[in-house]
């Protein structure tokens, strides 16, 4: 086998097989895997329980031995790769952590020091150095003391991710980053990691069911699915494809291609609405109704009309091509005026 050269990007597979052997059995969720990681990029694998994210990950990482094929991490084949190189080489953060009490976050952090100092070496000034610093670029500065047991989720999430960015890694794996967090919190970390990506040039690759905030944050996605090869592409490409129906559609789940969004469907589905203005209240006039389950429809063949004006005293109209027109403030009364008309017919 022809190794790439030395302009090649970090992480690479040729005809790669996943999935688990006990003993001389095997079982492949995945074959012929040939994907690449370049440098800086963000990257979020996106796929249903079960499908072999994690798997893949694991793989990756070294933590489950790859069935068939080749990994290639940085010109060399993982075959090669001792266990203190791949420490140097890929940091990991999985969903599972545990249980850590009387460990601060600097303790915590300086864990991911270890193939530099050793299990029980010590520290020295440029590790403390960039412990700090790491602490301080996943916006935990000043929790250095602070124990790991008394931070929120989203905070001891941070913490596992300055612990594998200390460990100066250029390639950063991680499983389900944003699993049990906020929203909010959701939203920090994967712009966290993308900062991550731009400032520090990592190279990082990340699992999640969150598929409107990675299509928000990622360069690329990398669908996959049971029975189905692994798709990969910018966000906007897939989108326009319509590979996103292809992986996630399912009996009453729909994907909008127009707006990134699932919704499911329901006997609302058949009654197109005509939507006319601009501004955010278009944007979440449309969401409402999209969550509903109403068609959005510029034809003439319409069932109700709704418009956005500039009034005092109500911001929309609401009508059909029967009943007179009914003035509405918010989006609660055009729900509601759309669902009793629809009963008195």
């Amino acid at each position: 086998m022809t190794l790439p050269n030395k302009m090649s990007a970090p992480l690479i597979t040729q005809h790669l097989s996943i999935g688990y052997k006990r003993g001389k059995r095997k079982t492949i969720l995945h074959g012929n895997i040939n994907v690449s990681l370049e440098e800086g990029e963000f990257v979020a694998i996106i796929g249903p329980n079960g499908a072999g994210k994690s798997t893949l990950l694991k793989t990756f990482a070294g933590f489950l031995p790859k069935l068939s094929g080749d990994i290639i991490i940085q010109n060399k084949n993982s075959d090669t790769i001792s266990e203190l190189e791949r420490a140097k080489i890929i940091s990991v953060v999985l969903t599972d952590r545990p249980f850590i009490e009387n460990m601060s976050v600097f303790e915590l952090v300086a864990l991911g020091r270890t193939p530099y100092t050793g299990y029980f070496g010590k520290i020295e000034k440029k590790d403390k150095l960039l412990i700090k610093k790491s602490i301080k670029d996943v916006g935990l500065q000043g929790f250095d003391n602070k124990f790991i047991t008394d931070l929120s989720d989203g905070e001891r999430q941070k913490a596992f991710i300055a612990k594998a960015l200390v460990q100066e890694a250029p390639i950063m794996l991680l499983d389900e980053p944003t699993a049990f967090l906020d929203l909010p919190s959701r939203v920090e970390i994967m712009h966290i990691l993308k900062e991550l990506a731009i400032n520090k040039n990592k190279t990082i690759l990340l699992s999640t069911h969150d598929l409107e905030l990675a299509m928000q944050t990622a360069d690329k996605l990398w669908l996959i699915a049971q029975g189905l090869h692994l798709k990969i592409g910018v966000p906007e490409d897939l989108a326009i494809e319509g590979i996103f129906k292809i992986y996630f559609e399912r009996k009453g789940i729909i994907f909008d291609n127009d707006t990134g969004q699932f919704s499911t469907t329901n006997k609302n589905s058949a009654i197109p609405i005509q939507l006319i203005g601009k501004g955010i209240e278009y944007k979440w006039v449309s969401n409402a109704l999209i969550r509903n389950g109403f068609e959005l429809s510029n034809s003439e063949s319409y069932l109700f009309k709704i418009e956005i004006v500039e009034k005092s005293d109500y911001k929309y109209l609401v009508s059909d091509k029967v009943s007179k027109v009914i003035k509405c403030k918010s989006v609660e009364e055009i729900l509601k005026s759309i669902k009793e008309v629809c009963l008195q017919k």
